[in-house]
C-alpha cells in the first residue's frame, strides 16, 4: 500500500519571502465571485514551498513561474478595486506569505486609498499559530487581513462542498477580531 503524501512542514522562520520570492505573479484575475465573498480582484502570486499533494495551482509553486509584478499591474489592480461592485481584494497562489513584498505593499496601497471600504483575504498554507511565530514581514501582512483561509491543503480531508476552501482542516478566520481577541475566531458568514 502506498504512503500518504504530505505537505512540507516548515520550522518558524525557516522559509523568508526576501529569499524566496522573486516578485513575480501567476496570474491577475479582475471581477471574480470565486475567491472569497463578493466581487474581488484576485492576485496569484509565483512559489510556494508547501507543494502539498493534489494543489489546484500547481504551476505557482515555482517562484519562477508567471510574469513580474509591475507598477502598471498594482495600478490596474487599484483601479479595480475602485468599481463601486468590487467588494475587495484576494491574494493566493502559490503562497502569499513567501511573497510579502508584492502582497504587504498592495495591501498597504488598497488601505492608503479606500480605508477599510475594500476587504482583503488570503489564503495561505501557514496555519494561524505558525503565523504567530513567524518573521515581522508575514505578521505585518496579517494584520492588514480581513480573512485569513489557513492551512495545508490536505488530500484525505479534501471536501469539495467546503465553503471557500479545499480540505475540512481549513479555517476561515476574522483576523481582526481573532487579533483583537487573543483567539482564532471564525469568519461570522461561515456555513457550516
Amino acid at each position: 500500500m502506498g504512503q500518504i503524501k504530505l505537505p512540507q512542514n516548515p520550522q518558524p522562520q525557516e522559509w523568508q519571502a526576501q529569499e524566496l520570492s522573486q516578485k513575480r505573479i501567476a496570474d491577475y484575475k479582475p471581477f471574480n465571485f470565486v475567491d472569497g465573498e463578493g466581487v474581488r480582484n484576485s492576485l496569484y502570486v509565483s512559489g510556494c514551498k508547501f507543494a502539498c499533494p493534489g494543489c489546484y495551482n500547481k504551476i505557482a509553486q515555482n517562484f519562477n513561474y508567471g510574469q513580474p509584478y509591475t507598477q502598471e499591474l498594482e495600478d490596474q489592480i487599484i483601479a479595480d478595486l475602485a468599481q463601486p461592485y468590487v467588494q475587495g481584494l484576494t491574494l493566493l497562489g502559490g503562497e502569499p506569505f513567501l511573497n510579502t513584498q508584492v502582497c504587504l505593499a498592495l495591501v498597504q496601497r488598497l488601505r492608503a486609498e479606500f480605508g477599510h471600504t475594500k476587504d482583503v483575504w488570503s489564503w495561505t498554507g501557514y496555519t494561524w499559530a505558525e503565523l504567530q511565530q513567524e518573521t515581522p514581514d508575514k505578521l505585518a501582512l496579517l494584520r492588514e487581513l480581513d480573512v485569513l483561509v489557513d492551512g495545508r491543503f490536505l488530500q484525505a480531508q479534501k471536501d469539495l462542498t467546503l465553503q471557500f476552501r479545499g480540505s475540512a482542516n481549513q479555517r476561515i478566520i476574522d483576523v481582526q477580531r481573532s487579533l483583537t481577541s487573543g483567539t482564532v475566531t471564525l469568519w461570522a458568514n461561515l456555513i457550516k
